[in-house]
């Protein structure tokens, strides 16, 4: 049995989820609504405000659907509660981000700024020059925003200047006189 898949899902307060005949799982909470097509092999049962997950049989198809289609009904149930958010840093001299009504504008080296656009439920902040926080209630779209940011300016190892996650270790080399 898969250990992400038997797992239940409880449903907070204030959050509706509903399954149509095609699979398609809403869910609907304070922060907004999102939708997700789950494969039709998996079925969902819902009793006292616990959602569980079941698959047909032990395939590998089914086992590796089952799995996924638990995590993304919880990531939903998360995003439309709390949401989600990724933060990044900035390393290096002249290196700096500014919000400009709903732009973010980099300036990390090239001859002109980079921008990016709010939209699609995702909402940048700057709380720092060096700091960037990408916040939105889907998290494949939070993920994919910020990974688009980093790949503007990659960390690079010799002086760890770039954007970098948080949380990222940049693995550093020397430089051609620590030999």
């Amino acid at each position: 049995m898969s250990r992400i898949g038997k797992l239940p899902i409880t449903i907070p307060a204030g959050v509706t989820i509903t399954v149509s005949d095609d699979n398609t799982v809403t869910v609907k909470g304070p922060k907004g609504q999102l939708s997700q097509k789950i494969n039709p092999r998996i079925k969902m049962t819902e009793e006292n405000g616990i959602i569980k997950v079941e698959r047909p049989s032990d395939e590998k198809e089914d086992r590796s659907l089952h799995g996924l289609s638990r995590t993304l009904i919880n990531n939903m149930v998360v995003g439309t509660t709390t949401g989600f958010q990724k933060k990044l840093e900035i390393n290096g001299t002249g290196y700096k981000a500014a919000k400009t009504g709903n732009k973010l504008v980099l300036n990390v080296g090239y001859s002109h700024p980079v921008e990016f656009a709010e939209g699609d439920g995702i909402t940048f902040d700057v709380p720092a020059p060096n700091k960037i926080t990408v916040m939105g209630i889907d998290k494949q779209k939070v993920g994919q925003i910020a990974a688009e940011i980093r790949e503007v300016r990659p960390p690079e190892p010799y002086k760890g200047k770039g954007i970098k996650y948080e949380n990222e270790t940049i693995i550093r080399k020397e430089g051609k006189t620590g030999k």
